[in-house]
């Protein structure tokens, strides 16, 4: 038998392929994003081919590194990707009246309690600071509101009526 087709047990693990990362957008949607999300994509990815990537072609002979390093070049090929496709939304001019993308938006629930969602880019989403899709359920519901109107809206919960109390922009 060739040696070409045996293994030797110094090799280490085979390395599997990674999964393609797949668009949170759906074929032909467009990729809105603000100035400030772009510009964090553009630092990630600066960094990783910067810094990061450099670091772990050092250690292509560990096998873990070599993971990392799949990893590492797909994500940065997520990140040209989505700033390729990106456009970026400015602010509406004039006054913070109407919700639109980019907008932080605090509504009353009907027991009281406030609570604040910022519409963004879903580069952008972060559940954990009420950052959301402008394609996400409640942005598509808060959309086009204004200061003191009511939205009816669906969650999982259950229905609630929710009163926009405030409208900015960053």
């Amino acid at each position: 038998m060739s040696k070409a087709f045996t293994r030797e047990e110094t090799d280490g693990p085979d390395i599997p392929d990674l999964p393609p990362l797949t668009s949170a957008l759906a074929p032909g949607a467009r990729n809105y994003i603000t100035a400030t999300g772009a510009q964090k994509l553009r630092e990630e990815l600066q960094q990783l081919v910067e810094i990061a990537r450099p670091r772990l072609t050092d250690a292509q002979d560990d096998p873990d590194a070599k993971r990392q390093l799949a990893r590492l070049d797909q994500r940065m090929m997520q990140l040209e990707e989505s700033l390729q496709s990106a456009e970026v939304v400015a602010p509406p001019a004039g006054p913070a009246d109407v919700v639109r993308f980019g907008a932080t938006v605090k509504v009353r629930e009907s027991d009281g309690a406030e609570v604040s969602y910022r519409i963004v880019g879903v580069d952008e989403i972060d559940l954990d600071r009420g950052w959301v899709s402008w394609l996400s359920p409640i942005a598509k519901a808060l959309v086009n509101g204004k200061r003191g109107q009511r939205i009816h809206f669906k969650f999982p919960s259950g229905e609630e009526t929710l009163e926009i109390v405030d409208i900015r922009y960053e």
